[in-house]
């Protein structure tokens, strides 16, 4: 057999490693791109079909005992998303902002829920999920943000839902600048807004994550 046959060879059919290039956007920079959004350009609208892009990725994605029990509420309708928008929490650490500012508000969201008594499988879904989307919409050019402080009863009634919501994320094209801060572990975790409103989040560096013996 000659030398490099088998390398050779692999090179005819799947081509030759060397001429492989990159496609898209890497892991690092989309999660790097993918912060907490609370600002939103009203003139950029998102429709169904790139919220159902988005919802797609759960059909790929990795599920606890394979339960898939999540379901997803796709709001665009203007109606609807004045109900959600009016029953949803942001900026929880920044009271004193009333966030978001006067329209820069969401105007599209995927209402996360579960069709069956949520439990400990359903919740590691939910977190899978919740990623999964939003670094989809990321790589599509937008943003988003997990809400979790929303009132349940009437999200749940007036979007007529027959399952439980269990987050609500918002979808749109940010308008805010988000900068990360490396902390150490006992530095405050408290994210902050400087008078430019830039916003600024703490996160501990890779050496206080790591368990040391």
């Amino acid at each position: 057999m000659a030398d490099n046959y088998l390398e050779k060879r692999y090179n005819e059919v799947f081509g030759s490693r060397k001429t492989v290039k990159k496609v898209g956007q890497g892991l690092d920079t989309l999660l790097l791109k993918n912060r907490s959004i609370r600002g939103y350009d009203p003139n950029v609208e998102v429709g169904p079909e790139v919220l159902r892009r988005i919802v797609g990725v759960n059909t790929k994605v990795a599920s606890a005992r394979n339960q898939q029990a999540l379901r997803f509420k796709i709001v665009t309708d203007p109606q609807e998303v004045s109900i959600v928008n009016a029953n949803i929490k942001m900026g929880g650490a920044l009271p004193e902002l009333h966030l978001p500012f006067e329209c820069s508000e969401p105007r599209s969201f995927i209402v996360v829920c579960a069709n069956r008594e949520p439990d400990s499988m359903t919740y590691i879904d939910l977190g899978i999920s919740l990623q999964s989307m939003l670094l989809k919409a990321v790589e599509v050019g937008l943003n988003g943000l997990i809400i979790c402080a929303f009132n349940k009863e009437n999200i749940r009634t007036m979007l007529n839902l027959t399952c439980e919501p269990l987050a609500v994320l918002a979808i749109g094209k940010s308008i805010e600048t988000i900068k990360l801060v490396p902390i150490s572990e006992a530095d405050s975790h408290k994210y902050y807004r400087d008078a430019d409103n830039v916003h600024y989040v703490p996160k501990v560096q890779l050496d206080d994550l790591i368990i040391k013996n």
